[in-house]
C-alpha cells in the first residue's frame, strides 16, 4: 500500500510523516494507561471502551473537559514538555471525582504550530503519567498541525474524561448538612489556574524562570511547573470510609467561586482563614505584585486544591484516611445555615 504523504501539503507547513512519527512515539506512553475495558489502541477513527457494570445498580457517565490554559507559556519558555500533560488530566479527573465517579477513559486534543515528534511525545508522556495517577486509561487523541494559527514553538493542550458511578453514589451537594466538617486536602502549589495574573506579578521572561527562589528551594519556573495535583484515588478511598457529603475541587475563581458549588441552597461554609496552610508561592505572589488578599483567595488555590464536606463526628476519620494515604489533609472550617455561598473568618 503506498504510504500517505505530500509534498505540495508539506510545502504549506503540515508534514503528516512527522505525524506518524508522533504517534509512534507515544505508544509506548498510551501502553502504560491500559485498564480493563480497553477496547483499542490508537490509531482509530474512536477509542473503544468495554465499562465493567457489575455492582451498579443505575449507572451514570460523569464527564469533564478542560485545558491547561496560560501555565502553558512557562513549560514554553523553559522549554519542558513532560508535565502540562498531568495538569490536563487533572484539571478533568479531579472534576469527575468530586461528583463520586471513578475516571474510566481520557481522551487528549493537542494543537501545535509545528509538529516536532519528540515534543509531541513528551507532552503525551504527561498526559499518559496523569492518567496512570488517576487510574484511567488514554484511549484516543488528537494531534493538530496548523501552522499560521499558532507560533511554530507554541501549541495547546486540552483533553476530556469520562467516568462512572452508581446514580445513588452521585455527590451533588443536596446532602450537605449545617455541622458538617470541611475536611481540606493540600495542593502542590499554583495548579493550573490564575497564571494570566502570575505571568503579570513576575513580568515572566525565560530569564527570570531560572532564578533560584530561596523561599521555595527551587527555581521560579520550577515551582510554577509543579503539576497540579490529582486526588482521584485517595478521594475514592475517603467515599469508601466515610459519609463524603460534598466534594470541590479549588481550581479558577479559588475559594469564592469554587466552594459555593459544592453547596445546597440554605447552606453556607464558613472557613478558617488561619487555618489554611498557604503555601509560599502564594506569599510571594501577593507581597510581589501587591494583590489584595480577597483578590488571592478568589484566584487561586491558596495551598488547597480540594475540599470535601463530610459529618462531623466523621472529620477525624476522613483526615486519617486522607493522610494514610498520602494527603497532607485537614480540618478547615464547617458548614452553617445561611446564604448559599462562602465567608472566610
Amino acid at each position: 500500500m503506498e504510504k500517505s504523504f505530500s509534498d505540495s501539503y508539506k510545502a504549506a507547513g503540515v508534514d503528516v510523516t512527522a505525524g506518524y512519527q508522533a504517534v509512534e512515539l507515544m505508544k509506548g506512553h498510551v501502553a502504560r494507561t491500559r485498564v480493563p475495558g480497553v477496547m483499542s489502541g490508537i490509531g482509530g477513527f474512536g477509542g473503544l471502551f468495554q465499562p465493567d457494570l457489575a455492582g451498579l445498580n443505575e449507572p451514570v457517565l460523569v464527564s469533564g473537559t478542560d485545558g491547561v490554559g496560560t501555565k502553558l507559556k512557562i513549560a514554553f519558555l523553559m522549554d519542558k514538555h513532560d508535565t502540562v500533560g498531568i495538569d490536563c488530566v487533572a484539571m478533568c479527573a479531579n472534576d469527575v471525582a468530586c461528583a463520586g465517579a471513578k475516571p474510566l477513559f481520557f481522551l487528549d486534543y493537542v494543537a501545535v504550530g509545528k509538529n516536532i515528534p519528540e515534543q509531541v511525545a513528551a507532552i503525551v508522556s504527561g498526559v499518559a503519567e496523569g492518567c496512570v495517577q488517576a487510574g484511567c486509561a488514554l484511549i484516543g487523541g488528537e494531534t493538530a498541525e496548523m501552522p499560521g494559527f499558532y507560533p511554530v514553538d507554541e501549541y495547546d493542550l486540552a483533553g476530556f474524561c469520562v467516568g462512572i458511578a452508581d446514580k445513588k453514589k452521585l455527590i451533588d451537594g443536596t446532602r450537605v448538612r449545617a455541622g458538617d466538617a470541611i475536611v481540606a486536602l493540600a495542593s502542590s502549589g499554583v495548579h493550573s489556574n490564575g497564571f494570566s495574573l502570575v505571568r503579570k506579578v513576575f513580568n515572566v521572561r525565560a530569564e527570570n524562570m531560572s532564578l533560584p527562589v530561596a523561599e521555595l528551594g527551587k527555581t521560579l519556573g520550577e515551582e510554577l511547573l509543579t503539576p497540579t495535583k490529582i486526588y482521584v484515588k485517595p478521594l475514592l478511598k475517603l467515599m469508601e470510609a466515610v459519609d463524603v457529603r460534598a466534594v470541590s475541587h479549588i481550581t479558577g475563581g479559588g475559594f469564592y467561586e469554587n466552594i459555593p458549588r459544592m453547596l445546597g441552597e440554605g447552606m453556607k461554609a464558613v472557613v478558617r482563614k488561619d487555618e489554611v496552610q498557604i503555601l509560599p508561592i502564594f506569599k510571594i505572589i501577593q507581597k510581589t505584585g501587591s494583590v489584595p488578599e480577597r483578590d488571592m483567595f478568589n484566584t487561586f488555590n491558596m495551598g488547597v486544591g480540594l475540599m470535601a464536606a463530610v459529618p462531623a463526628v466523621q472529620a477525624d476519620e476522613a483526615v486519617r484516611v486522607l493522610r494514610q494515604a498520602g494527603e497532607n489533609a485537614y480540618i478547615v472550617g464547617e458548614i452553617v445555615k445561611g446564604e448559599k455561598g462562602v465567608e472566610l473568618v
